[in-house]
């Protein structure tokens, strides 16, 4: 801020020093006189605290509206989470309902059935029905299933990590 009120003093100098409209060439090259020394540097300070303030009232009307953006950015990831917040507890409740009604088909299955439609699911999703079942239901179905298969979910069902798992099992 102290080298914006200094150019301005040069500038002003500048200003004060230039020719007079009418001067001649030569006059205009001379040393100019002490009482436009002393009126030009008045100038300056004159004008140095209205620049800062005009400057300073940009700073705060371009901070203002940052402000602004931002308080409308906020309101709008706040929306969307609360929209979210919504949409993923609909969902769980949803699961919920249908997590017990499908663990209650499988378990109601003849293990081979069960076993060929939980196979070409989900990993994620069919291991998630497996644990759910009584051991004895789930135990069938895994003995049902490719030995591969079996093996993949039972994996997945002990929350091993996909490096540990190896390539799924089909």
């Amino acid at each position: 801020m102290r080298a914006t009120v200094d150019t301005m003093r040069v500038l002003c100098l500048a200003l004060a020093f230039a020719a007079p409209v009418g001067a001649s060439a030569q006059e205009s090259e001379t040393a100019p006189t002490a009482a436009a020394d002393e009126n030009a540097e008045l100038y300056c300070r004159n004008i140095a605290n209205a620049a800062a303030d005009a400057r300073y009232q940009r700073q705060v009307d371009a901070l203002t509206a940052l402000e602004r953006r931002l308080d409308e950015r906020i309101a709008a990831l706040e929306a969307k989470r609360a929209e979210l917040e919504d949409w993923i507890q609909r969902r769980d409740d949803f699961l919920a309902k249908a997590d017990e009604s499908v663990v209650a088909i499988y378990s109601q299955m003849r293990p081979d059935a069960a076993a060929g439609q939980i196979a070409v699911m989900d990993p994620e999703a069919a291991a998630a029905i497996l644990s759910k079942l009584t051991p004895r239901t789930a135990s069938a179905i895994l003995n049902e299933m490719d030995a591969t298969t079996a093996a993949y979910l039972t994996s997945v069902m002990a929350g091993l990590p996909a490096a540990a798992r190896g390539v799924a099992g089909s």
